[in-house]
């Protein structure tokens, strides 16, 4: 609830959040510690509790960008908190073990259906690196297969073909890689083949002649990082046949979805068990925290020492008690929180699709009731190539309508939704979002 002297939105173009962002690009690059805060209105926040975050200018949000994703039970949630400020007096690394290494991954473990070995770590970026290479070492080939759209991190190696020029010239398979940006080297990503997703005639096309040097298959299970596009049914089953048939490692990059889109992660609504899986964001509840886990004759690669994946914060104590009182939440009272959420995020969905043709705006609303997408598409969307032909500034006009009326989803328009979110969150995000579409016309 907000108090009296809170207001409800704002123009963050013009406010005390601007001028804080002059005064810092004088000191931090751009202003910012990550390229994705780059885009849309530099706003500057002092505090967030449940689902509302208040920024510089005393505005009031409700927040669907939820930290990029990764604050499942809200802002500052109590239980997390406590078990948190429990262990900061008993020491923060200790270059050693400690017993809530063993505790959280049990915990995890237990969670996770493929997770027979697990390893700690504090980034999905570094995850993701770690799960590649030692794919490699496991199968003895060089090359991994990723698809267009997809994001797992900004290392070289990786960071191509997230938003390419769209293929031309008879749909090449594998498409031209295409880096995203200044300074990547030109060949770190030799040997990673881009295809384009959702589409199992590639699939059959390029592992049919390339299998004896592929080592891993890396996707996301549902396409979050553009456009919340699902599988199509019997894809992944695909990914999951074909990898096998060939000895190839499959890779779910569940970064997003893992314990957000249900507790076991997309795995568990697709029932897949991939070779494996990287997660993060929603482990740690808002907290520094993520984890490489899969197939213990994969996995034992690290434990013999012949695959290095090291880290001086991994396992440190605050990341580790987040992520433990995380799982505790989200398991509790036969996860009552993922109840909360998905109903509250079908109302969500279901009101702004309402609300689309009430207005008569090709407004769609795609991917799960924890996190969805909204794009007004010009046609089906079922790949990368089919969503950039959605019209993006008119979501643009859209999103910045919402954040004026106090409902901030994140600048590319995927919406999180937390166990805090309330009906009356709801209520209010759905009047504006016809506002919004009044007002884009």
């Amino acid at each position: 609830m907000k108090r009296p002297d809170q207001k409800t939105g704002g123009n963050p173009a013009a406010s005390e959040s601007r001028q804080y962002h002059e005064l810092a690009k004088a000191r931090i690059a751009g202003g910012v510690n990550s390229n994705v805060r780059l885009s849309g209105a530099p706003m500057c926040f002092v505090s967030g509790k449940g689902s509302h975050l208040t920024d510089v200018d005393g505005n009031v949000y409700i927040d669907y960008a939820l930290g990029m994703g990764p604050t499942i039970l809200g802002h500052a949630p109590a239980a997390v908190i406590a078990e948190v400020s429990r262990t900061l007096a008993l020491g923060q690394l200790f270059a050693g073990q400690h017993t809530l290494e063993l505790e959280v991954a049990n915990e995890f473990c237990a969670c996770i259906r493929s997770a027979e070995l697990v390893r700690f770590g504090l980034s999905g970026s570094e995850m993701v690196q770690a799960a590649i290479r030692v794919a490699r070492a496991f199968t003895g080939r060089p090359e991994v297969i990723k698809f267009e759209g997809h994001y797992h991190g900004w290392f070289d190696n990786i960071l191509i073909n997230l938003n390419p020029p769209v293929a031309a010239g008879g749909n090449p398979i594998p498409r031209p890689r295409h880096l995203q940006s200044g300074g990547q080297s030109p060949h770190a990503s030799d040997d990673i083949a881009v295809l384009p997703w959702n589409d199992v005639g590639a699939i059959d096309q390029y592992i049919g002649a390339n299998a004896s040097r592929i080592a891993a298959i890396i996707t996301e299970p549902i396409m979050f990082n553009t456009g919340g596009i699902l599988p199509k049914p019997g894809y992944l089953e695909h990914l999951r046949q074909v990898t096998s048939k060939h000895n190839i490692v499959l890779i779910f990059d569940e970064v997003i979805t893992g314990f957000r889109v249900a507790l076991g992660g997309a795995q568990e609504i697709y029932n897949i068990q991939p070779d494996l899986s990287v997660f993060a964001k929603a482990f740690g509840a808002g907290f520094p925290v993520a984890a490489l886990a899969g197939r213990r004759a994969i996995m034992e690669m690290f434990a013999s020492g012949g695959v290095n994946h090291s880290g001086t914060y991994n396992a440190n104590l605050v990341s580790l008690s987040a992520a433990l009182a995380s799982l505790r939440e989200l398991t509790a009272n036969d996860q009552a929180a993922f109840k909360r959420i998905n109903s509250t995020g079908k109302a969500l969905m279901d009101g702004i699709a309402a609300a689309g043709r009430k207005y008569g705006a090709e407004l769609q609303v795609s991917g799960m009731p924890a996190a969805f997408h909204t794009c007004f598409p010009r046609g089906p969307i079922h790949d990368y190539a089919t969503y950039t032909t959605a019209d993006q500034k008119k979501l643009g006009r859209f999103l910045t309508a919402l954040l004026e009326s106090g409902v901030r989803p994140t600048s590319r328009g995927t919406w999180f939704v937390s166990a805090a979110h309330t009906d009356e969150d709801v209520a209010s995000t759905l009047n504006a979002v016809e506002r919004a579409l009044q007002r884009i016309g």
